[in-house]
């Protein structure tokens, strides 16, 4: 994945890029993560269900619902941050019954929370850098000294952070500490963090949540342009339907920690289920 070319959009195209148009420049392929049977609980709190569904190569595959429905249990279980009481994941064939968040991280999925996790007395750079970390082979001794092949390493992931903040147009505060930044920023920095793994596997948890119009636009664009220029996998939580039905190639629905709904947005839009129990009707 090569992130020092930016995207320029052209002055005259629109913030938010055409789904259709974006579906026309790359290839849904086959099933790389499949989740089976999968029940989780909390003592006697019954998170997930027996839900089952899958992701393909290179979609934008969304998980809706109401508040409490599991939505953010799932991208846990998915990266190995809870671990089901039953049911498997199937990563590219492998079976894994059991994923930590390490193992998650080195397979090549990577993911931005629901509260923004970022260090905030650090520099958007510096933030950035800290997803490189499992890319990193020097010893700590090494770092320290700052010496040889490990300086040599950490230009070369530098010039990686400065392809993705030239990606996601934030130069102008790349040295600037991300507790002074506004909430929309932020989200952008934590994107940036999460690309800088160079995942085949972006977990994204509500990525738009209390944003205005303006920087969901932004936003949307940049998903949709690390989908079509990377061939990244995509998996996002969100609550705006406009968003979700734009973007998604698929949409899988849950209440109360079962899944209700599972398709295109187009299908999922005329579910009685998921019309019943979350998307309602306009009157």
């Amino acid at each position: 994945m090569n992130m020092n070319e930016p995207n320029e959009p052209a002055k005259n195209e629109p913030a938010m890029n055409d789904p259709a148009t974006q579906g026309s420049t790359r290839k849904i392929g086959p099933v790389i993560l499949d989740l089976n049977n999968i029940s989780l609980s909390f003592g006697g709190v019954k998170a997930l269900t027996d839900i089952s569904f899958n992701v393909r190569q290179h979609e934008i595959r969304a998980i809706i619902g109401p508040n409490g429905a599991g939505k953010s249990s799932m991208l846990n279980v998915i990266n190995g941050v809870y671990r089901p009481q039953q049911g498997e994941i199937v990563l590219r064939g492998e079976h894994r019954k059991n994923m930590d968040c390490y193992s998650a991280a080195k397979a090549g999925i990577a993911r931005t929370f629901q509260n923004i996790a970022l260090f905030k007395g650090m520099t958007v750079l510096d933030n950035i850098m800290t997803g490189r970390n499992l890319k990193m082979k020097s010893n700590f001794l090494m770092q320290a000294l700052y010496w040889g092949p490990a300086r040599r390493e950490e230009i070369a992931h530098r010039e990686k952070a400065e392809g993705i903040i030239d990606f996601l147009e934030i130069q102008a505060i790349r040295k600037t500490p991300v507790g002074r930044l506004p909430y929309g920023l932020q989200k952008r920095v934590e994107l940036g963090r999460a690309l800088a793994a160079e995942p085949d596997i972006l977990l994204l948890d509500e990525p738009m949540a209390g944003m205005n119009v303006e920087e969901k636009q932004d936003m949307c664009r940049f998903i949709l342009d690390v989908n079509d220029q990377f061939g990244t996998t995509i998996v996002l939580i969100e609550h705006d339907m406009g968003v979700v039905m734009d973007i998604s190639d698929r949409v899988v629905v849950l209440d109360y920690g079962k899944k209700i709904g599972d398709g295109t947005p187009d299908e999922v839009r005329s579910n009685q289920n998921v019309i019943n129990a979350y998307l309602g009707v306009a009157q």
